[in-house]
């Protein structure tokens, strides 16, 4: 049987060997590099982003660890402070990070005070854009910063079914969605992808969200199945790799 290709947009390495701050009372058990390619085996993975999550903080050791292991089609997307160097902001885009990620849900990241400025100022740098790991019931408040900002995306289709209309407003300026974490959404992940492909075809982004962190249910093959199945298959492609390709710059 032909595997499905994908590019994982949104993806986690936790490598014991490198610092770990516990958050919130949690720390994550281990998924390495190997654990990752044997998870993914049954699909053909063209590249992906390798996320930093609340328990990494501003460490980027791992990171670009994960990125020689898994191979020049692998991006990173790391938190960093907002004081860090121009030259230490350009030495991590080349070792293949992409852009910086702001955790509002669980911190562990620079503060969204810092949103406006510390974006502007990495996508000048080095062309890199943000992702946001937000409740889009917080989005009201942030919408105004979040529209002018030159490149977003944000995680988990925005988490809440309460705030989804409000991530909608931002997919019609443009704004990216990862088709991520089922697991952790409070509404049908089929009628979210429908009414965002619908206001942009380019807007989405598939990722397995590995190894799906204190979700209520962790990713399963059967998730790229909703994708194909709401989208047919020409349209999800653009869901399960393309527009990732795009989005991250890999050729």
């Amino acid at each position: 049987m032909k595997k499905v290709k994908i590019f994982d947009a949104h993806l986690h390495i936790i490598d014991p060997r490198f610092p770990l701050t516990e958050n919130q009372g949690y720390l994550p058990p281990a998924f390495t590099a190997s654990n990752y390619v044997a998870a993914v085996e049954n699909f053909e993975v063209t590249g992906g982003a390798i996320v930093s999550g609340s328990f990494q903080g501003f460490d980027q050791s791992y990171l670009v660890d994960a990125l020689d292991t898994l191979g020049d089609r692998f991006v990173g997307v790391t938190q960093l402070p907002a004081d860090t160097l121009d030259e230490d902001i350009l030495n991590l885009h080349g070792k293949g990070v992409r852009a910086v990620r702001f955790n509002v849900k669980r911190g562990g990241s620079e503060a969204i005070e810092r949103l406006d400025h510390f974006t502007r100022r990495v996508h000048d740098i080095a062309g890199w854009h943000a992702e946001l790991y937000i409740d889009s019931e917080d989005l009201v408040e942030l919408k105004d910063v979040i529209s002018r900002l030159p490149a977003v995306s944000i995680d988990h289709l925005g988490l809440s079914k309460q705030g989804f209309p409000e991530l909608l407003k931002l997919v019609e300026q443009g704004v990216k969605v990862k088709a991520t974490g089922f697991g952790r959404i409070d509404f049908d992940p089929s009628q979210a992808i429908r009414a965002i492909h619908e206001l942009n075809p380019e807007a989405l982004l598939f990722g397995t969200d590995l190894p799906s962190t204190r979700a209520k249910k962790p990713f399963q093959a059967s998730d790229v199945t909703v994708i194909q199945e709401t989208l047919g298959d020409i349209e999800a492609e653009k869901v399960l790799y393309g527009n990732a390709l795009k989005w991250y710059g890999i050729e």
